[in-house]
Protein backbone atom coordinates (compact mmCIF):
# COMPACT_ATOMS: atom_id res chain seq x y z
CA UNK A 1 0.00 0.00 0.00
CA UNK A 2 1.06 3.44 -0.41
CA UNK A 3 -0.31 6.55 0.76
CA UNK A 4 -1.28 8.18 -1.99
CA UNK A 5 -3.64 5.20 -2.94
CA UNK A 6 -6.28 5.01 -0.76
CA UNK A 7 -10.30 4.71 -0.43
CA UNK A 8 -11.24 8.39 0.29
CA UNK A 9 -9.48 10.70 2.18
CA UNK A 10 -6.91 10.59 4.51
CA UNK A 11 -8.10 10.88 8.21
CA UNK A 12 -6.43 12.16 11.17
CA UNK A 13 -8.14 9.80 13.74
CA UNK A 14 -9.54 5.97 12.26
CA UNK A 15 -11.82 4.99 14.96
CA UNK A 16 -12.44 0.73 14.41
CA UNK A 17 -16.00 -0.16 16.08
CA UNK A 18 -18.96 1.97 16.79
CA UNK A 19 -19.98 1.63 20.61
CA UNK A 20 -20.04 4.04 22.96
CA UNK A 21 -15.96 4.59 23.15
CA UNK A 22 -15.59 4.56 19.66
CA UNK A 23 -18.18 7.34 19.10
CA UNK A 24 -16.99 9.34 22.00
CA UNK A 25 -13.32 9.41 20.57
CA UNK A 26 -14.60 10.35 17.14
CA UNK A 27 -16.54 13.13 18.67
CA UNK A 28 -13.66 14.75 21.25
CA UNK A 29 -11.12 14.26 18.16
CA UNK A 30 -13.25 16.02 15.84
CA UNK A 31 -14.32 18.92 17.96
CA UNK A 32 -10.84 19.97 18.99
CA UNK A 33 -9.29 20.08 15.20
CA UNK A 34 -9.03 16.33 13.52
CA UNK A 35 -10.62 14.75 10.66
CA UNK A 36 -12.25 11.21 11.66
CA UNK A 37 -13.33 8.29 10.40
CA UNK A 38 -15.62 5.56 11.89
CA UNK A 39 -15.69 2.06 11.07
CA UNK A 40 -17.72 -0.71 12.63
CA UNK A 41 -18.01 -4.84 11.41
CA UNK A 42 -21.85 -4.57 12.26
CA UNK A 43 -23.97 -3.75 9.16
CA UNK A 44 -26.46 -1.65 11.51
CA UNK A 45 -26.17 -0.13 14.89
CA UNK A 46 -29.32 -2.46 16.39
CA UNK A 47 -28.53 -4.32 19.46
CA UNK A 48 -29.94 -5.23 22.58
CA UNK A 49 -28.42 -2.87 25.64
CA UNK A 50 -25.41 -4.77 27.90
CA UNK A 51 -25.11 -1.09 29.99
CA UNK A 52 -27.60 0.61 31.74
CA UNK A 53 -25.96 3.51 34.08
CA UNK A 54 -23.86 6.59 33.51
CA UNK A 55 -22.15 8.38 35.94
CA UNK A 56 -21.47 12.24 36.86
CA UNK A 57 -18.11 11.58 36.09
CA UNK A 58 -18.95 10.54 32.81
CA UNK A 59 -21.85 13.51 32.47
CA UNK A 60 -19.08 16.04 33.36
CA UNK A 61 -16.37 14.91 30.60
CA UNK A 62 -19.51 14.55 27.56
CA UNK A 63 -20.90 18.15 28.39
CA UNK A 64 -18.51 19.98 26.49
CA UNK A 65 -19.82 18.50 23.08
CA UNK A 66 -22.96 19.41 23.57
CA UNK A 67 -24.56 15.64 24.08
CA UNK A 68 -25.23 15.31 28.06
CA UNK A 69 -28.49 17.03 27.74
CA UNK A 70 -29.68 14.78 25.81
CA UNK A 71 -28.27 11.60 27.21
CA UNK A 72 -30.11 12.88 30.77
CA UNK A 73 -33.07 13.56 28.25
CA UNK A 74 -33.19 9.95 27.89
CA UNK A 75 -32.64 8.11 31.03
CA UNK A 76 -33.66 8.56 34.42
CA UNK A 77 -31.69 10.67 36.95
CA UNK A 78 -31.79 9.95 40.35
CA UNK A 79 -33.92 6.44 40.12
CA UNK A 80 -36.03 5.20 42.44
CA UNK A 81 -34.90 1.57 43.37
CA UNK A 82 -37.01 -1.23 45.55
CA UNK A 83 -34.73 -3.60 47.77
CA UNK A 84 -37.01 -6.47 47.88
CA UNK A 85 -35.93 -8.49 51.28
CA UNK A 86 -37.42 -11.74 52.47
CA UNK A 87 -39.91 -10.11 54.77
CA UNK A 88 -41.03 -6.61 52.59
CA UNK A 89 -38.95 -3.96 50.77
CA UNK A 90 -37.02 -0.79 51.25
CA UNK A 91 -37.50 1.78 48.75
CA UNK A 92 -34.27 4.17 47.86
CA UNK A 93 -33.38 7.18 45.55
CA UNK A 94 -30.27 6.90 44.12
CA UNK A 95 -30.14 10.82 43.76
CA UNK A 96 -29.48 13.80 45.72
CA UNK A 97 -26.42 12.99 46.76
CA UNK A 98 -23.56 15.37 48.70
CA UNK A 99 -21.67 16.38 45.87
CA UNK A 100 -22.07 20.20 45.78
CA UNK A 101 -18.86 20.41 43.17
CA UNK A 102 -20.72 18.63 40.47
CA UNK A 103 -23.63 19.87 38.35
CA UNK A 104 -24.81 16.14 38.36
CA UNK A 105 -24.81 14.73 41.89
CA UNK A 106 -27.06 11.84 40.40
CA UNK A 107 -26.80 8.60 38.90
CA UNK A 108 -28.70 8.43 35.21
CA UNK A 109 -30.41 4.82 34.30
CA UNK A 110 -29.96 5.08 30.88
CA UNK A 111 -29.90 2.15 27.95
CA UNK A 112 -26.22 2.31 26.23
CA UNK A 113 -28.10 2.07 22.37
CA UNK A 114 -29.82 5.46 23.96
CA UNK A 115 -26.14 6.68 24.64
CA UNK A 116 -24.86 5.41 21.21
CA UNK A 117 -28.02 7.51 19.61
CA UNK A 118 -27.02 10.55 20.71
CA UNK A 119 -23.44 10.47 20.12
CA UNK A 120 -24.28 9.15 16.26
CA UNK A 121 -26.52 12.23 15.89
CA UNK A 122 -23.91 14.43 17.22
CA UNK A 123 -21.82 13.31 14.84
CA UNK A 124 -23.81 13.19 12.13
CA UNK A 125 -24.91 16.99 12.78
CA UNK A 126 -20.80 17.29 12.17
CA UNK A 127 -20.87 15.77 8.61
CA UNK A 128 -19.87 12.36 10.12
CA UNK A 129 -21.63 8.92 9.28
CA UNK A 130 -20.74 5.67 10.66
CA UNK A 131 -19.28 3.03 8.22
CA UNK A 132 -21.18 -0.17 8.35
CA UNK A 133 -20.00 -3.41 7.78
CA UNK A 134 -16.25 -2.59 7.66
CA UNK A 135 -14.65 -4.79 9.30
CA UNK A 136 -10.65 -4.08 10.28
CA UNK A 137 -8.77 -6.96 9.29
CA UNK A 138 -5.29 -6.03 9.63
CA UNK A 139 -2.72 -2.78 9.56
CA UNK A 140 0.58 -2.04 9.14
CA UNK A 141 2.38 1.20 10.13
CA UNK A 142 4.22 3.53 7.26
CA UNK A 143 7.04 4.89 9.48
CA UNK A 144 8.31 7.51 6.18
CA UNK A 145 5.10 9.00 6.28
CA UNK A 146 3.95 8.67 9.56
CA UNK A 147 0.89 6.97 8.38
CA UNK A 148 -1.25 3.77 9.62
CA UNK A 149 -2.76 1.68 6.53
CA UNK A 150 -5.37 -0.62 7.55
CA UNK A 151 -6.91 -3.14 5.86
CA UNK A 152 -10.69 -3.69 5.66
CA UNK A 153 -11.66 -6.02 2.88
CA UNK A 154 -11.17 -4.75 -0.42
CA UNK A 155 -11.18 -1.16 0.80
CA UNK A 156 -8.12 0.59 2.65
CA UNK A 157 -7.88 3.82 4.47
CA UNK A 158 -4.93 5.74 5.40
CA UNK A 159 -5.08 7.99 8.50
CA UNK A 160 -2.39 9.11 11.39
CA UNK A 161 -3.55 7.18 14.18
CA UNK A 162 -5.70 4.15 14.50
CA UNK A 163 -7.74 3.66 17.98
CA UNK A 164 -9.19 0.49 17.95
CA UNK A 165 -12.31 0.30 20.14
CA UNK A 166 -13.64 -3.19 18.70
CA UNK A 167 -14.53 -5.00 21.90
CA UNK A 168 -13.36 -7.24 24.04
CA UNK A 169 -12.33 -9.45 20.83
CA UNK A 170 -10.45 -6.70 19.77
CA UNK A 171 -8.49 -7.06 15.84
CA UNK A 172 -6.66 -3.82 16.37
CA UNK A 173 -5.38 -5.15 19.65
CA UNK A 174 -4.64 -8.62 18.35
CA UNK A 175 -3.35 -7.26 14.84
CA UNK A 176 -0.98 -4.67 17.25
CA UNK A 177 0.23 -8.09 19.43
CA UNK A 178 -1.05 -7.00 22.85
CA UNK A 179 -0.96 -9.55 25.36
CA UNK A 180 -5.01 -9.70 26.60
CA UNK A 181 -4.46 -10.76 30.42
CA UNK A 182 -6.79 -12.11 32.77
CA UNK A 183 -9.30 -14.68 33.10
CA UNK A 184 -13.29 -15.40 32.41
CA UNK A 185 -15.23 -15.67 35.67
CA UNK A 186 -17.43 -18.41 37.14
CA UNK A 187 -20.71 -16.42 36.58
CA UNK A 188 -21.97 -15.52 32.90
CA UNK A 189 -25.21 -12.54 33.22
CA UNK A 190 -28.26 -13.48 32.07
CA UNK A 191 -29.89 -10.49 29.88
CA UNK A 192 -33.67 -11.02 29.51
CA UNK A 193 -36.46 -8.96 28.12
CA UNK A 194 -39.87 -9.34 29.16
CA UNK A 195 -43.10 -8.43 30.48
CA UNK A 196 -44.41 -9.35 33.98
CA UNK A 197 -47.63 -9.45 35.91
CA UNK A 198 -48.62 -9.67 39.48
CA UNK A 199 -46.04 -9.18 42.77
CA UNK A 200 -44.75 -6.15 44.03
CA UNK A 201 -43.15 -4.85 40.69
CA UNK A 202 -43.93 -0.91 40.06
CA UNK A 203 -43.88 0.55 36.89
CA UNK A 204 -41.01 3.06 36.23
CA UNK A 205 -38.99 1.90 38.84
CA UNK A 206 -36.26 -0.40 39.63
CA UNK A 207 -35.79 -3.32 41.60
CA UNK A 208 -33.40 -5.30 43.06
CA UNK A 209 -34.01 -8.85 44.62
CA UNK A 210 -31.26 -9.79 47.23
CA UNK A 211 -30.96 -13.40 48.30
CA UNK A 212 -28.52 -15.84 49.19
CA UNK A 213 -27.73 -17.23 45.61
CA UNK A 214 -27.08 -13.39 44.99
CA UNK A 215 -28.56 -9.94 43.59
CA UNK A 216 -30.93 -10.15 40.63
CA UNK A 217 -31.89 -6.59 38.64
CA UNK A 218 -35.56 -5.31 36.95
CA UNK A 219 -34.89 -2.43 35.24
CA UNK A 220 -37.60 -0.56 33.23
CA UNK A 221 -35.61 -0.25 30.45
CA UNK A 222 -36.54 -3.60 28.17
CA UNK A 223 -35.92 -2.72 24.45
CA UNK A 224 -38.33 -5.49 23.12
CA UNK A 225 -40.40 -5.28 26.34
CA UNK A 226 -41.53 -3.69 29.02
CA UNK A 227 -38.58 -4.97 31.69
CA UNK A 228 -34.50 -5.71 31.59
CA UNK A 229 -33.44 -8.34 33.37
CA UNK A 230 -30.09 -8.75 34.82
CA UNK A 231 -28.91 -11.81 36.65
CA UNK A 232 -26.15 -13.75 37.31
CA UNK A 233 -26.16 -17.75 36.20
CA UNK A 234 -23.58 -20.13 36.27
CA UNK A 235 -20.89 -19.78 33.67
CA UNK A 236 -21.77 -21.91 30.48
CA UNK A 237 -19.78 -22.63 27.72
CA UNK A 238 -22.43 -21.48 25.25
CA UNK A 239 -23.56 -18.11 24.86
CA UNK A 240 -26.87 -19.30 23.59
CA UNK A 241 -29.37 -19.14 26.95
CA UNK A 242 -29.82 -22.93 27.95
CA UNK A 243 -32.96 -24.43 28.42
CA UNK A 244 -32.51 -25.32 32.19
CA UNK A 245 -32.22 -21.40 32.84
CA UNK A 246 -35.58 -19.59 32.16
CA UNK A 247 -36.28 -15.81 34.01
CA UNK A 248 -39.44 -17.08 35.59
CA UNK A 249 -37.37 -19.84 37.40
CA UNK A 250 -35.12 -17.21 38.43
CA UNK A 251 -38.21 -14.69 39.84
CA UNK A 252 -39.31 -17.85 41.78
CA UNK A 253 -36.10 -18.44 43.44
CA UNK A 254 -35.58 -15.15 44.00
CA UNK A 255 -39.48 -14.51 45.77
CA UNK A 256 -40.22 -12.34 42.92
CA UNK A 257 -43.86 -13.12 43.46
CA UNK A 258 -44.75 -12.12 39.74
CA UNK A 259 -45.47 -14.38 36.72
CA UNK A 260 -44.00 -13.72 33.21
CA UNK A 261 -46.01 -13.18 30.44
CA UNK A 262 -43.89 -12.37 27.64
CA UNK A 263 -39.94 -13.30 27.29
CA UNK A 264 -39.18 -11.55 24.07
CA UNK A 265 -35.26 -11.62 24.12
CA UNK A 266 -33.09 -13.73 26.09
CA UNK A 267 -28.80 -13.87 26.32
CA UNK A 268 -26.47 -15.72 28.33
CA UNK A 269 -23.46 -13.12 28.36
CA UNK A 270 -19.94 -14.47 29.58
CA UNK A 271 -17.78 -12.19 31.52
CA UNK A 272 -14.50 -11.57 31.91
CA UNK A 273 -11.48 -9.56 34.13
CA UNK A 274 -9.02 -8.36 31.63
CA UNK A 275 -6.65 -5.82 30.88
CA UNK A 276 -4.61 -5.26 28.19
CA UNK A 277 -0.85 -5.08 28.99
CA UNK A 278 -0.40 -1.44 26.68
CA UNK A 279 -2.66 0.62 25.75
CA UNK A 280 -0.55 2.08 22.78
CA UNK A 281 1.77 0.39 20.13
CA UNK A 282 2.96 3.40 18.37
CA UNK A 283 0.49 5.22 16.33
CA UNK A 284 -2.19 2.63 17.42
CA UNK A 285 -4.50 2.90 20.48
CA UNK A 286 -6.75 0.66 22.39
CA UNK A 287 -9.76 2.17 24.77
CA UNK A 288 -13.12 0.66 25.87
CA UNK A 289 -13.84 -3.19 25.87
CA UNK A 290 -10.75 -3.62 23.98
CA UNK A 291 -8.29 -1.71 26.60
CA UNK A 292 -10.15 -3.50 29.99
CA UNK A 293 -12.98 -6.10 30.45
CA UNK A 294 -14.88 -5.83 33.76
CA UNK A 295 -17.45 -7.40 35.44
CA UNK A 296 -20.76 -5.25 35.57
CA UNK A 297 -20.76 -4.95 39.11
CA UNK A 298 -21.30 -1.12 39.91
CA UNK A 299 -21.76 0.03 36.10
CA UNK A 300 -18.08 0.68 35.31
CA UNK A 301 -17.50 -0.82 31.57
CA UNK A 302 -19.43 2.13 29.30
CA UNK A 303 -18.16 4.66 32.10
CA UNK A 304 -14.55 3.67 31.81
CA UNK A 305 -14.73 3.72 27.71
CA UNK A 306 -16.42 7.12 27.74
CA UNK A 307 -13.89 8.81 30.23
CA UNK A 308 -10.71 6.59 27.82
CA UNK A 309 -12.06 7.97 24.82
CA UNK A 310 -12.64 12.18 26.14
CA UNK A 311 -9.12 11.38 27.45
CA UNK A 312 -7.39 10.26 24.15
CA UNK A 313 -10.16 12.23 21.75
CA UNK A 314 -8.25 15.63 22.50
CA UNK A 315 -4.68 14.37 22.19
CA UNK A 316 -4.73 13.11 19.14
CA UNK A 317 -6.07 16.20 17.52
CA UNK A 318 -3.78 17.65 19.27
CA UNK A 319 -0.66 15.77 17.77
CA UNK A 320 -2.24 15.74 14.81
CA UNK A 321 -2.19 19.72 14.31
CA UNK A 322 1.36 19.60 15.75
CA UNK A 323 2.17 16.74 13.13
CA UNK A 324 3.87 14.68 16.21
CA UNK A 325 5.29 11.55 14.63
CA UNK A 326 4.09 9.60 17.23
CA UNK A 327 2.85 12.05 19.30
CA UNK A 328 5.59 12.60 22.17
CA UNK A 329 4.87 13.09 25.21
CA UNK A 330 1.41 14.17 24.93
CA UNK A 331 0.15 10.83 23.68
CA UNK A 332 1.86 8.38 25.80
CA UNK A 333 0.16 10.16 28.74
CA UNK A 334 -3.05 8.33 27.37
CA UNK A 335 -1.80 5.03 29.05
CA UNK A 336 -0.32 6.76 31.68
CA UNK A 337 -2.97 8.16 32.93
CA UNK A 338 -6.05 6.06 31.97
CA UNK A 339 -3.80 2.12 32.46
CA UNK A 340 -3.53 2.55 36.58
CA UNK A 341 -7.42 4.32 36.51
CA UNK A 342 -8.22 0.85 34.72
CA UNK A 343 -6.36 -1.26 37.16
CA UNK A 344 -8.09 0.05 40.19
CA UNK A 345 -11.74 -0.19 38.52
CA UNK A 346 -10.80 -3.72 37.43
CA UNK A 347 -10.19 -4.04 41.45
CA UNK A 348 -13.51 -2.16 42.02
CA UNK A 349 -15.31 -4.33 40.03
CA UNK A 350 -13.93 -8.02 41.35
CA UNK A 351 -14.98 -6.78 44.53
CA UNK A 352 -18.59 -5.71 43.76
CA UNK A 353 -18.66 -9.03 41.71
CA UNK A 354 -17.37 -11.06 44.61
CA UNK A 355 -20.19 -9.55 46.91
CA UNK A 356 -22.89 -9.36 44.11
CA UNK A 357 -22.54 -12.94 43.15
CA UNK A 358 -19.70 -14.68 44.88
CA UNK A 359 -20.43 -18.23 45.67
CA UNK A 360 -17.70 -18.40 48.61
CA UNK A 361 -19.36 -18.66 52.04
CA UNK A 362 -18.32 -15.12 53.36
CA UNK A 363 -20.68 -13.15 50.29
CA UNK A 364 -23.65 -15.95 50.24
CA UNK A 365 -23.65 -15.84 54.13
CA UNK A 366 -23.80 -11.42 54.22
CA UNK A 367 -26.59 -11.48 51.35
CA UNK A 368 -28.47 -14.00 53.34
CA UNK A 369 -28.05 -12.03 56.24
CA UNK A 370 -29.12 -9.03 54.42
CA UNK A 371 -31.98 -10.42 52.96
CA UNK A 372 -33.48 -11.52 56.14
CA UNK A 373 -33.20 -8.34 57.81
CA UNK A 374 -36.53 -6.47 58.19
CA UNK A 375 -37.40 -3.55 55.85
CA UNK A 376 -37.14 -1.57 59.05
CA UNK A 377 -33.69 -2.77 60.03
CA UNK A 378 -32.22 -1.90 56.65
CA UNK A 379 -31.99 1.56 56.38
CA UNK A 380 -30.16 1.47 60.02
CA UNK A 381 -27.32 -1.01 58.80
CA UNK A 382 -26.28 0.89 55.54
CA UNK A 383 -23.55 3.22 56.00
CA UNK A 384 -24.28 6.84 56.87
CA UNK A 385 -24.67 9.80 54.68
CA UNK A 386 -20.58 10.94 54.17
CA UNK A 387 -19.85 7.69 53.59
CA UNK A 388 -22.55 6.85 50.93
CA UNK A 389 -21.23 9.81 48.99
CA UNK A 390 -17.56 8.72 49.30
CA UNK A 391 -18.93 5.40 47.97
CA UNK A 392 -20.61 7.27 44.77
CA UNK A 393 -17.64 9.19 44.36
CA UNK A 394 -15.02 6.30 44.12
CA UNK A 395 -17.81 4.22 41.81
CA UNK A 396 -18.30 7.25 39.78
CA UNK A 397 -14.50 7.55 39.08
CA UNK A 398 -14.95 11.68 40.67
CA UNK A 399 -12.20 10.56 42.98
CA UNK A 400 -9.63 9.27 40.52
CA UNK A 401 -7.00 11.64 39.75
CA UNK A 402 -3.42 12.37 36.86
CA UNK A 403 -1.11 13.42 39.60
CA UNK A 404 1.47 11.73 38.39
CA UNK A 405 1.35 12.42 34.60
CA UNK A 406 4.13 14.52 32.42
CA UNK A 407 0.86 16.41 31.88
CA UNK A 408 0.44 17.56 35.32
CA UNK A 409 2.46 20.39 36.34
CA UNK A 410 1.65 21.80 39.63
CA UNK A 411 3.74 25.20 41.03
CA UNK A 412 2.29 24.76 44.67
CA UNK A 413 -0.36 27.21 44.90
CA UNK A 414 -3.05 28.87 43.12
CA UNK A 415 -6.45 29.70 43.88
CA UNK A 416 -7.41 28.30 47.43
CA UNK A 417 -10.18 26.12 46.24
CA UNK A 418 -8.93 25.00 43.24
CA UNK A 419 -7.02 21.51 43.47
CA UNK A 420 -3.51 19.88 42.53
CA UNK A 421 -3.00 19.53 38.87
CA UNK A 422 -4.11 15.77 37.56
CA UNK A 423 -6.89 16.37 39.91
CA UNK A 424 -10.47 16.81 38.33
CA UNK A 425 -12.09 20.30 38.34
CA UNK A 426 -14.43 20.81 41.17
CA UNK A 427 -17.68 23.16 40.25
CA UNK A 428 -18.23 26.06 42.61
CA UNK A 429 -19.98 29.75 42.02
CA UNK A 430 -17.85 32.40 40.81
CA UNK A 431 -17.62 35.81 39.40
CA UNK A 432 -16.48 36.90 36.03
CA UNK A 433 -17.03 40.24 34.56
CA UNK A 434 -19.25 41.03 37.68
CA UNK A 435 -21.82 38.24 37.27
CA UNK A 436 -22.24 34.84 39.52
CA UNK A 437 -21.19 31.89 37.15
CA UNK A 438 -21.21 28.28 38.14
CA UNK A 439 -17.14 26.76 37.21
CA UNK A 440 -18.12 24.02 34.75
CA UNK A 441 -20.40 26.13 32.99
CA UNK A 442 -17.74 28.10 32.43
CA UNK A 443 -15.46 25.10 30.93
CA UNK A 444 -18.36 24.21 29.34
CA UNK A 445 -16.92 24.17 25.98
CA UNK A 446 -14.29 22.16 23.93
CA UNK A 447 -10.73 23.23 24.09
CA UNK A 448 -7.67 24.28 26.80
CA UNK A 449 -9.14 26.88 29.42
CA UNK A 450 -6.90 29.12 31.48
CA UNK A 451 -8.43 30.54 34.22
CA UNK A 452 -6.66 33.70 35.29
CA UNK A 453 -7.10 35.30 39.09
CA UNK A 454 -8.06 38.82 39.38
CA UNK A 455 -5.08 40.15 39.80
CA UNK A 456 -2.68 38.10 37.03
CA UNK A 457 -1.01 40.22 34.79
CA UNK A 458 -2.01 39.09 30.99
CA UNK A 459 -1.13 40.93 28.09
CA UNK A 460 -2.38 37.89 25.18
CA UNK A 461 -5.93 37.86 24.22
CA UNK A 462 -8.45 35.54 23.82
CA UNK A 463 -8.55 33.49 20.25
CA UNK A 464 -10.88 34.27 17.55
CA UNK A 465 -13.70 32.03 17.85
CA UNK A 466 -12.79 28.53 17.08
CA UNK A 467 -9.82 28.80 18.93
CA UNK A 468 -8.70 25.74 21.17
CA UNK A 469 -7.56 27.44 23.97
CA UNK A 470 -9.89 29.77 25.72
CA UNK A 471 -8.84 32.47 28.92
CA UNK A 472 -11.37 33.88 31.62
CA UNK A 473 -10.69 36.19 34.21
CA UNK A 474 -12.35 35.03 37.52
CA UNK A 475 -12.64 37.52 39.45
CA UNK A 476 -14.13 36.54 42.82
CA UNK A 477 -10.42 34.23 42.73
CA UNK A 478 -7.75 37.07 44.06
CA UNK A 479 -3.81 36.67 43.79
CA UNK A 480 -1.96 35.96 40.46
CA UNK A 481 -2.50 32.51 40.28
CA UNK A 482 -3.06 30.86 37.38
CA UNK A 483 -5.17 27.65 36.35
CA UNK A 484 -5.17 25.56 33.05
CA UNK A 485 -7.86 23.20 33.03
CA UNK A 486 -7.42 20.61 30.19
CA UNK A 487 -10.36 19.76 27.69
CA UNK A 488 -11.04 16.76 30.31
CA UNK A 489 -11.63 18.93 32.86
CA UNK A 490 -9.00 17.88 35.19
CA UNK A 491 -6.40 20.57 35.92
CA UNK A 492 -3.29 20.31 33.67
CA UNK A 493 -1.12 23.31 35.45
CA UNK A 494 -1.47 25.50 38.72
CA UNK A 495 1.05 28.31 39.49
CA UNK A 496 0.80 31.42 41.29
CA UNK A 497 1.85 33.22 38.68
CA UNK A 498 1.70 32.76 34.69
CA UNK A 499 5.50 31.43 34.62
CA UNK A 500 5.66 28.31 32.93
CA UNK A 501 2.30 28.91 31.04
CA UNK A 502 3.78 28.73 27.62
CA UNK A 503 6.17 25.58 28.43
CA UNK A 504 2.87 23.62 29.26
CA UNK A 505 0.52 24.56 26.54
CA UNK A 506 3.58 23.80 23.93
CA UNK A 507 3.58 20.14 25.78
CA UNK A 508 -0.08 19.97 24.58
CA UNK A 509 0.24 20.96 21.27
CA UNK A 510 -1.29 24.58 22.12
CA UNK A 511 1.56 26.82 22.38
CA UNK A 512 0.22 28.72 19.57
CA UNK A 513 -3.42 29.04 20.86
CA UNK A 514 -3.25 32.52 22.19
Amino acid sequence: MHPGNQNGERSDVLVAGAGPTGLAVALTAHDHGATVRVLDRRPHPCRPSQAFLVHPRTLEVLRPHGVTGAIVGLGQLGPRLHVHLNRGSVSVTLGNFRLPDTPYPHLLLVRQADVEAVLRRALGERGIEVEWDTAVQRYEVDPAHGLVLTRCGAQHFVSRYLVGCDGRSSTVRAAAGIDWRGAPYRRDVLLADLDVTGGDVQTGDAHVFVRHRGLAFLLPLGERARWRLVAPVPAHRSPSLPGDVHPQALLDELGAGCRVTDVAWSQRVPIEHRLAARFQEGPVFLAGDAAHAYSPAGGQGMNAGLQDAVNLGWKLAAAARCDLPDGGALLRSYQEERRPVAQRVLALTHLLLWCEAGTDPVPACARGAVASMGPHLLPRALPGRRVQTHLVRLLSQLRWDYRRSVLSVDGGSGPPTVVSAGQRLPDEQITVDGAPRRLHDLTAAPGIHVLLCRDTPWSRSSPADGGFVRVHRIHSWPGDGVVIVRPDGYVGFRSPDSRGVEAWLDMVGAGNGI
